[in-house]
């Protein structure tokens, strides 16, 4: 009986941490966008769909990204779903950026309030 009752209970916990870990899709399109952005060198496509405060980033900042992230982004890569987190009213997911021809992954964190996108940091 008490083998039943933590195989349920693992169970049931196994269920919640699979259903927490579902790829938000609105976050994952704003993500890979923005992503895709950095890789092509597309200040406005970066800045689009940002807030008042994300979209007054100067255009030398965004290429000084480019020129650091750039070339890298270009290649083949894989992002994946890491998590969330509610932070001064925003939604914060968490991105691993893995590439296929191996090296360093990158985490990439999107901040979103509103349908609106209020930062975006790779690091």
């Amino acid at each position: 009986m008490n083998k039943f009752i933590l195989s349920l209970a693992t169970a049931c916990f196994f269920s919640v941490s699979v259903f927490a870990m579902e790829t938000p899709t609105t976050y994952q399109a704003e993500t890979t966008k923005l992503v895709s952005a950095i890789a092509y060198n597309d200040y406005e496509a970066f800045v689009a769909n940002g807030n008042a405060a994300f979209q007054a980033l100067k255009r030398d900042q965004f290429e000084g990204v480019v020129s650091q992230l750039g070339s890298k982004l270009n290649g083949e890569y894989d992002i994946a779903y890491l998590g969330d987190l509610n932070q001064r009213s925003y939604q914060v997911t968490l991105w691993r950026i893995r590439f296929k021809s191996g090296g360093d992954d990158l985490l990439a964190t999107l901040s979103m309030k509103d349908g609106k996108v209020g930062g975006f940091w790779i690091k």
